[in-house]
């Protein structure tokens, strides 16, 4: 079967999740704010931990830049809240429940647990979005493994770029 994946330029897809309380919210803020989603695997995962708290760092430099914040994954509530016990500490909205098709939607690489000590469902390898308010997706960067993440610093200061000079969505040739 042949893996499908989001095209930069194209609309993101409305896809609502929850909250550790149970709350519902979209990925994508309907508002004139653009939306930065960060897909992480989980909260069996060291590396997303730090990269999310991490990401705490420049929220408001992005906020500044009227850019939303989300971080998503396939764990439940009960999970996040383990994952806020090691120690996550970030202000931006973290959701749980992403599904297998919403993971498909994405286009991102999703993996089955090495065992039951991981966790106990497949996961989403990390991926990260920049969505305009018009819902256009502007950037997209998938992993297939926990090691591969933009820099931060890099990604903001190209964010400011692509601001600053009105660069255009990039990867929209069709093949």
């Amino acid at each position: 079967m042949q893996n499908t994946k989001l095209l930069a330029g194209k609309t993101f897809p409305t896809i609502e999740l929850t909250n550790a309380t149970g709350a519902t919210a979209n990925l994508v803020t309907d508002s004139d704010r653009w939306s930065l989603i960060v897909v992480y695997r989980g909260y069996h995962c060291p590396i997303c931990l730090k990269y999310l708290n991490k990401l705490e760092d420049y929220t408001e430099k992005l906020d500044s830049l009227n850019i939303d914040v989300v971080a998503a994954s396939a764990d439940t509530p009960e999970q996040l809240i383990k994952m806020q016990e090691k120690g996550l500490e970030v202000s931006f909205p973290v959701l749980t429940g992403l599904t297998l098709d919403h993971m498909k939607t994405l286009g991102l690489y999703i993996s089955d647990p090495m065992s039951d000590s991981e966790t106990d469902h497949a996961f989403a390898e990390p991926g990260l979005f920049l969505v305009n308010p018009e819902g256009k997706t502007v950037m997209i960067e998938i992993a297939n493994a926990p090691f591969i993440r933009p820099d931060l610093e890099q990604l903001v200061s190209g964010i400011e770029f692509v601001f600053e000079k009105d660069y255009p969505i990039r990867g929209t040739h069709q093949y």
